[in-house]
């Protein structure tokens, strides 16, 4: 069987992003995989109930699985608490990824729900700091491996590896 992905909607040029613009055109790359079937494009944001555009909205207090466990919260950038839609993002998009089977995800670094890698520090002010957002954290939680926009040839040689070992059966 082959493996799937969960994409980042933004990252396949959708205008989904806080601000209504897309995140990185990476459509050509994955295009083989979409041909297939094998990618399950999705939005956690826009599945809770969030708009396009909207404020920016970031973590204080801790990352992603510190919002999970209630040590944390988001806010946007007007000090509005929106933890609860963000929490809601994190546990749609693991749904979204068990419902399709989904091994692995490509996701949108920074973002408080999307972040792998790295997520901004809160202060609104461009300060990156290493973690991840709710929804990388909730995946990783549920083994399935995340992947940043930044790692695109560890991905590859991921997706790469999952079609050797399918060939091999």
């Amino acid at each position: 069987m082959k493996s799937k992905l969960l994409v980042s909607a933004c990252l396949m040029g959708f205008q989904v992003r806080y601000n209504g613009s897309e995140k990185a055109q990476l459509a050509a790359t994955l295009s083989r995989w979409q041909q297939t079937g094998q990618l399950v494009i999705h939005c956690p944001e826009l599945a809770a109930g969030l708009s396009t555009p909207r404020l920016p909205a970031e973590i204080v207090g801790g990352a992603g699985g510190d919002v999970l466990a209630g040590r944390a919260r988001i806010v946007e950038s007007d000090g509005r608490d929106v933890t609860g839609h963000y929490q809601l993002a994190a546990w749609l998009a693991l749904s979204a990824a068990r419902e399709a089977g989904c091994q692995a995800a490509l996701l949108t670094d920074g973002s408080p729900t999307c972040g792998s890698q790295f997520v901004y520090d809160g202060s609104f002010r461009g300060r990156r700091k290493a973690g991840a957002g709710v929804a990388a954290d909730l995946l990783r939680a549920h083994g399935i491996t995340v992947f940043s926009d930044g790692q695109i040839p560890q991905l590859l040689a991921w997706m790469a590896q999952r079609e050797q070992d399918d060939d091999s059966m």
